[in-house]
Formats: structure tokens, C-alpha cells, sequence
């Protein structure tokens, strides 16, 4: 008899644990359930809500109001400002001024050939800034066919027009060839005609000398006139405005006897002409 109420009791004790399991793990879901509904509703709404938002955000952007009217171009001379304005329009077309792509002007607006560097800028609602630093042209180049502009980093700007201020002498040598090579070498020519340039004036030489030719970079040469002649003075790249100076006080008067002089050694060597 004492057997059986203590299976009762068990079976009754278990019984209770099962419910009482049941009523807890019951609980917990409710719990869960009332945590998580809420929470999948707020971030409905607040999805709802940002995309309201951002539909809102492209159609304000998109439209007429940041429309481009007005393209401020600055630092333009050589450059026609309507080669800018095409870039621009093309650019803002479809998207306006406040989701243009200024990285992807300013990149259009450098493969001028005549632009260095450029910034956009926006003017909000409806304008653009564009500041332009143009290249300079420097040097005057001379080849068997065409004259042209250079500037300081040999770049051809284009044919040297009439009226152009000229420099005091031109540039002979250039290497027409379009490898990597001549382009190193033709941006030596350039950087050796500028240091010329820059010595000659000081030494008030430069208006003595017509051309420089460049050709060999290691022995430039002078072309000056003497006596009526054309002499060729062959100079050192060291010590520019005293081996020119040097050069044309070893040729003065003695043009027409001589075709060139090489100061280029501490022993000046004179070229009689072949008459």
C-alpha cells in the first residue's frame, strides 16, 4: 500500500513539474512574443519612413529648382570658356547642381589640353564654380613643319599665332616621336631651354641669340648672328650665361671667317668656314 501512494506522489510530482514547465516555458513566449512585435513594428515604421524620406530627398534634389542656370568660370584666357560650359552642361544635364559629380567635371575639364588643374565647386540652388589653371606657354618650338607652343611641362599648346608675343629665341631638336622616351627627352629640352632663358636674361644675352638647338642633350647649342653670318657657339649645360658670354666675345667680328665656336672646354676651339 505504502508502494503505491509513493507512485501516486511521484507520478503526481511529475504531473505538476510538467505543468508547471509548460506554464513557464508559455510565459517566456508571451514574453518574447511581446518584445519582438513591437519591435518588428518600429522598424516597419521607421523603414517606412526612411524610404518616404529618401523618395522625398530624390525627388526635391531632382528638381527644377536645382536646375544649372549659371556657370561661373574663372581663370580662363587662352581657353575658350565654352569648351568648359559644354563639359558642365553635359554633366548636370539629368542630374543638377546638388548631385552633380564634381570629381568626374573637374577630370572631364583636365583633359583639355590647355588646362593644368581645375576645381568645381557648387553654388547652391542653381550655380557651378569652376577655377581653371590654364598652362602657360613658355617655349617656342621649331620643327621641319610647324611651329608651336610648349609650356613647362613640354605639353603642345597649339600653334604659335601671329600676333602671339614671341619668346627671345626659338627651340630646335624636338623629337616628334610619340614614345615614352622622347617625351622624357623633349621635357629635358624644355627645362634646359627655361634655365637658359632664366640665365641669359640676367646676363642681358638673350636678344643676342635666335635659336637654341637642343637635339643632343648633352651639348647644347647657340645659334647667334655675327658679321652677317650665322654662328653656332656649342656650349656646356654648366655655367649657361658665362660660356655664352664667353662665346660670343671669342666670335665677335669674325663671322665670316668662322662657322662656330666650341666653349664648352676651358679652351674655346674656333670652326673656319668652308669656302
Amino acid at each position: 500500500m505504502a508502494t503505491q501512494t509513493r507512485k501516486r506522489i511521484v507520478k503526481n510530482g511529475t504531473a505538476m513539474k510538467r505543468r508547471h514547465g509548460a506554464t513557464a516555458q508559455k510565459k517566456s513566449s508571451e514574453a518574447l512574443a511581446n518584445f519582438l512585435l513591437p519591435l518588428i513594428f518600429i522598424v516597419g515604421i521607421l523603414f517606412c519612413l526612411g524610404f518616404l524620406m529618401f523618395m522625398g530627398y530624390r525627388t526635391a534634389t531632382a528638381s527644377a529648382f536645382f536646375d544649372v542656370k549659371k556657370v561661373d568660370i574663372r581663370g580662363t584666357n587662352r581657353l575658350p570658356k565654352d569648351e568648359v560650359e559644354k563639359i558642365v552642361s553635359r554633366q548636370t544635364e539629368k542630374s543638377g547642381v546638388w548631385n552633380a559629380d564634381l570629381t568626374q567635371i573637374r577630370d572631364d575639364i583636365e583633359k583639355l589640353t590647355a588646362v593644368k588643374s581645375a576645381v568645381v565647386s557648387r553654388i547652391l540652388p542653381d550655380s557651378l564654380r569652376v577655377n581653371v589653371n590654364e598652362r602657360i606657354p613658355q617655349v617656342v618650338v621649331k620643327t621641319d613643319t610647324s611651329e608651336f607652343w610648349t609650356d613647362d611641362e613640354a605639353v603642345n599648346l597649339g600653334a604659335v599665332g601671329k600676333n602671339d608675343p614671341r619668346p627671345p629665341f626659338v627651340l630646335l631638336g624636338w623629337d616628334v616621336s610619340r614614345n615614352e622616351k622622347a617625351n622624357k627627352d623633349n621635357l629635358e629640352r624644355v627645362k634646359i631651354y627655361l634655365k637658359m632663358l632664366n640665365e641669359w636674361q640676367d646676363f642681358e644675352l638673350a636678344k643676342r641669340v635666335n635659336m637654341v638647338n637642343l637635339s643632343d642633350l648633352h651639348t647644347p647649342l647657340a645659334i647667334v648672328q655675327d658679321s652677317g653670318e650665322t654662328v653656332t657657339i656649342i656650349l656646356a649645360k654648366e655655367n649657361l650665361g658665362k660660356n655664352l658670354k664667353k662665346g660670343l666675345e671669342g666670335i665677335a667680328g669674325r663671322g665670316k671667317d668662322f662657322e662656330s665656336i666650341d666653349v664648352s672646354s676651358n679652351n674655346p676651339r674656333l670652326r673656319p668656314r668652308v669656302k
